[in-house]
């Protein structure tokens, strides 16, 4: 079976639903507030977490740590969740999740949709904290009334693999919808490939194709290896098309 969904798929955009289940340390940007003339703490630390991010996106990982530590010193949801994010996933830091979980807990008292579900990944995970599927369900949900479209990929899911029950019908049919609806690619290539396990390949369709045209790498790996086979010539299509992408993703990424 194809990967249903990996961690932090970047093809989101802010969706909400109502649906519930029963540098260096002496780059200026560190004391931005003595650079710029009236900024308020909000301005200094939205420009800390821009070139924290721009120093993400260039591969300068420990001139990053430095932006997103400096951040999060100001308690800013945001910023924490940078943080934990970088402890995460070794960001100019070593990794440390039990770190990492800290910080996204701190951020998510603070009702930070994104921290809800870096922590609900832990938790599901068992790194740095001890693993509770049915809290990082609460989390999920917390996360999605938050307005991360992602979370719902990932309750649909968990219904799928029995960790929540609910009386809904179909109910993770109902949660990949909304995700795919919220701007979650990998919620569409849910939802495409049920109805793929239902031989109804025209329902299938318009999903693995809104996959397709907002996915990434990782989408098109799935895409590809999940209509593998298929007779259907329009899915034959999406598998080319995504094998394609994959191949031209790989290309540049292994460039000199």
């Amino acid at each position: 079976m194809p990967p249903r969904s990996p961690a932090h798929a970047p093809c989101l955009r802010r969706g909400a639903t109502s649906w519930a289940i029963s540098v260096s340390r002496s780059d200026p940007a560190l004391n931005a507030r003595n650079h710029v003339p009236g900024a308020t703490a909000a301005q200094v630390v939205a420009t800390q977490l821009m070139l924290g991010q721009i120093h993400l996106d260039r591969g300068m990982m420990e001139e990053a740590f430095l932006m997103f530590e400096a951040a999060a010193r100001s308690h800013d949801p945001r910023a924490l969740n940078m943080l934990g994010r970088a402890y995460e996933r070794g960001w100019g830091t070593a990794r440390n999740a039990a770190r990492a979980a800290l910080y996204f807990a701190e951020a998510a008292r603070q009702d930070y949709g994104w921290a809800a579900f870096n922590l609900a990944d832990l938790y599901l995970a068992g790194r740095g904290v001890a693993a509770d599927p049915d809290r990082a369900g609460r989390l999920y949900v917390r996360a999605a009334r938050g307005g991360v479209a992602k979370a719902l990929t990932m309750l649909g899911l968990l219904v799928e693999d029995g960790v929540i029950h609910t009386s809904h019908a179909s109910p993770a049919a109902s949660l990949f919808h909304a995700a795919a609806m919220g701007g979650d690619c990998w919620g569409a290539l849910n939802l495409g490939r049920l109805h793929l396990s239902r031989h109804d390949a025209p329902a299938a369709r318009p999903w693995l194709e809104r996959a397709l045209a907002h996915g990434f790498d990782d989408v098109f790996r799935a895409l590809a290896q999940l209509v593998a086979g298929q007779a259907d010539p329009a899915l034959r299509r999406i598998g080319h098309i995504a094998a394609s992408r994959l191949q031209a993703t790989t290309e540049y990424e292994t460039k000199p």
